[in-house]
């Protein structure tokens, strides 16, 4: 029996086979490659808003805080007649003058807002009567 020549479609068909499956070994290794970075990436944003939320708790907590300071000192000055540097000492190492005033502010501006009425506001599709 004689041995079958493999003639130049026969080449270039397998050639083109060994194309076909090295594009879908390549193609499905980076198919992978997506899918881990597409998991990586909505981990790191889920992560990223909790790094947020936990910062604005954190500023919501101090400015609480600072609030309640603020009345305290407010209060040993209006009410207990304390000259400022007197309720700093009353205060002790952790407090200076400076920082008490800045907390007094702010207590003063949050009780101004609070008690400020806020401005009617027109819907956007009224206009004013002016």
């Amino acid at each position: 029996m004689g041995e079958m020549q493999a003639g130049p479609g026969d080449k270039q068909a397998d050639t083109q086979g060994v194309r076909q499956s090295a594009r879908r070994v390549a193609l499905d290794a980076q198919d992978k490659v997506k899918k881990r970075r597409l998991e990586r990436d909505k981990r790191l944003s889920a992560l990223g808003i909790q790094v947020a939320v936990a910062l604005g708790e954190r500023d919501a907590a101090v400015a609480r805080c600072e609030r309640r300071a603020g009345a305290a000192l407010r209060a040993m000055t209006d009410d207990e007649g304390l000259a400022l540097v007197q309720a700093v000492l009353w205060c002790g190492e952790g407090l200076t003058r400076r920082e008490a005033s800045r907390l007094r502010a702010v207590h003063a501006s949050a009780s101004e807002s609070a008690t400020a009425a806020p401005e009617p506001q027109l819907p956007a599709n009224v206009t004013s009567p002016d």
